[in-house]
């Protein structure tokens, strides 16, 4: 049995509006407070906007926001990564001198 055109779409649109989470459908997805969903979205660190008065998420957004690590965390994994670079002397020199700047500062 084949689909017609109007049952595909209205299919594609059902789920396309699944897709979109209210703040309580959200934060139960996250299995977070709602006041935290609000907080970091406000901070701008979870994807999500305001319309009017109501939040909304879309899922595969908070998907891929899950995926990524905490920007706060970087740091932490790239502390020391050059260390023992062999060229990190030689980088240095060239950037300094780029910048027309002595490497040390003299009195």
């Amino acid at each position: 049995m084949s689909q017609t055109t109007s049952e595909v779409t209205q299919a594609s649109v059902s789920l396309v509006i699944h897709e979109v989470l209210t703040l309580a459908e959200a934060a139960e997805y996250l299995r977070v407070s709602e006041s935290e969903v609000v907080e970091l979205t406000t901070k701008h660190e979870l994807p999500g906007r305001k319309i009017g008065d109501q939040w909304r998420f879309h899922k595969q957004a908070l998907v891929n926001w899950l995926c990524i690590p905490e920007k706060r965390d970087f740091w932490k994994t790239q502390l020391g990564a050059l260390r023992d670079d062999p060229y990190m002397d030689e980088m240095l020199e060239s950037i300094y001198q780029q910048r027309g700047r002595p490497m040390t500062e003299e009195n």
